[in-house]
């Protein structure tokens, strides 16, 4: 008899464990090359994580996708049992928040087109604290007199507020009623569809201090 089938599918589930154990036992959300490193040879991780996503589907925990990279997270109708623990570890400011949204939003912008939709000035400080935070990062440089810095959103962000993919922020108005902006920027204010990706023309690369935390002219 041949016994071939079943060799497969050994082998199959012995990876969906590997699997399992190295994002269970991950502290961060892992990308597919690093999931392949513990992988036999030929496994199709791609296979594999549909797998394994629909094994979890009905259960306290899910796999779920954070841009191009996978994690175990919370049930989406049980993520309010730890709600308030994460308030008290991560609690932002009006200012925080707003400037978030908009980079989240408007990306990539830089300070001064942050302040302009805002319509205040937006402190060197709460930049930090959401780069501190891992949910921005510098872009680049817009091509622009002085060279402003650009800022854009992390995986770090989806992670944290639960999204796929930054198609999935939610609308103007879902922000306003979460508290996530308020009632003082613009009333003619548009979402638009959030740049994520590679540098866009009008962008260029990093100055070398910036990779050490310098932000001269941002």
């Amino acid at each position: 008899m041949n016994d071939q089938p079943d060799k497969i599918s050994e082998i199959n589930e012995r990876n969906l464990r590997v699997l399992e154990a190295v994002l269970f036992a991950s502290s961060e959300p892992l990308d597919v090359s690093s999931l392949l490193t513990y992988m036999g040879e030929g496994a199709n991780i791609a296979n594999l994580l549909v797998a394994l996503q629909q094994r979890y589907a009905g259960r306290g925990v899910n796999l779920v996708q954070r841009g191009d990279k996978w994690a175990f997270r919370t049930a989406e109708d049980l993520s309010f049992l730890l709600r308030r623990e994460e308030q008290k570890t991560r609690t932002l400011s009006r200012a925080a928040l707003e400037t978030l949204s908009i980079i989240a939003y408007h990306q990539p912008t830089t300070r001064a087109e942050i302040e302009e939709v805002r319509g205040i000035a937006t402190g060197k400080g709460t930049i930090d604290l959401l780069m501190a935070a891992g949910w921005i990062r510098m872009r680049g440089r817009r091509r622009a007199p002085g060279r402003p810095v650009t800022y854009g959103t992390t995986d770090a962000f989806l992670d944290h507020f639960g999204l796929e993919s930054l198609s999935d922020l939610p609308g103007l108005d879902e922000l306003k009623g979460a508290g996530l902006l308020s009632n003082r920027l613009p009333s003619s204010m548009q979402i638009p569809l959030p740049f994520d990706g590679a540098l866009r023309d009008d962008e260029g690369p990093l100055d070398p201090d910036d990779l050490d935390g310098e932000d001269k002219n941002a």
